[in-house]
């Protein structure tokens, strides 16, 4: 069966600099390869046979570097965005998509099966389905707990809270163009929302192996290392 993918690829990575600044986020170097090739190749094997990559800023680069694909045994084709859309908007776009798609940030380095993600959200007949992580958060700071009358009830230092955050990979439903109006800034934040409000809210899949965003220079830094050691996983 013939499996579509959208790479959100048309952000300025605003938080990587100094390392966006020649160079559009998707194609920054995780060890000897561009973060967006280690996603192709992963969606490739997994049995993407049609990748469309979202572009705005610095579009032509990224069209010069990948191509139409054939160089990995994928399709590829693109969606310019005439002005930014936010997460979510640039799908309005695309014409062509099936009953059931996945969609992922182009900053993304994980070891998470695309295809079995792929297989179980069509399988449960979602709408939309969120690949999420349970990622702590140190406060770097002593936290006052308060009563009612500013009296102090408790004192933890420095604690430690657990998320689940969204990992930036999704699968989606053809129904959620319905949602998301045309030309217009509409993000992921906008449609969970909107999927809520209308009783039809996402599904989310938790991920218990390996996930980090690049888009900030401590994360990046650790993807390096990280894929440097554990190539295989990805």
């Amino acid at each position: 069966m013939s499996k579509r993918a959208v790479i959100l690829a048309g952000g300025k990575g605003t938080r990587l600099k100094p390392y966006t600044i020649s160079l559009p986020k998707p194609l920054v170097p995780i060890g000897d390869l561009p973060i967006l090739e280690i996603i192709i190749r992963k969606l490739t094997k997994c049995g993407f046979d049609h990748i469309t990559i979202t572009v705005n800023h610095m579009a032509e680069i990224i069209r010069a570097y990948c191509g139409d694909g054939s160089k990995w045994g994928t399709h590829i084709d693109y969606s310019l965005e005439d002005k930014p859309l936010s997460t979510m908007g640039p799908l309005k776009l695309i014409s062509d998509l099936p009953d059931n798609f996945l969609v992922m940030n182009g900053d993304v380095l994980t070891d998470l099966d695309f295809e079995a993600f792929y297989e179980e959200h069509v399988n449960a007949g979602n709408i939309f389905t969120i690949s999420a992580y349970s990622r702590d958060q140190k406060v770097d700071y002593g936290v006052l707990e308060l009563g009612t009358d500013n009296k102090l009830v408790n004192f933890v230092e420095k604690p430690t809270t657990r998320y689940n955050v969204s990992m930036g990979v999704y699968m989606a439903n053809k129904q959620i163009l319905d949602y998301i109006p045309a030309n217009q800034l509409y993000g992921f934040d906008h449609l969970m929302l909107d999927l809520i409000k209308f009783n039809h809210p996402a599904t989310v899949k938790i991920h218990d192996g390996y996930w980090l965003d690049i888009g900030r220079p401590d994360d990046y830094e650790k993807a390096c290392n990280d894929f440097d050691e554990n190539k295989f996983l990805f």
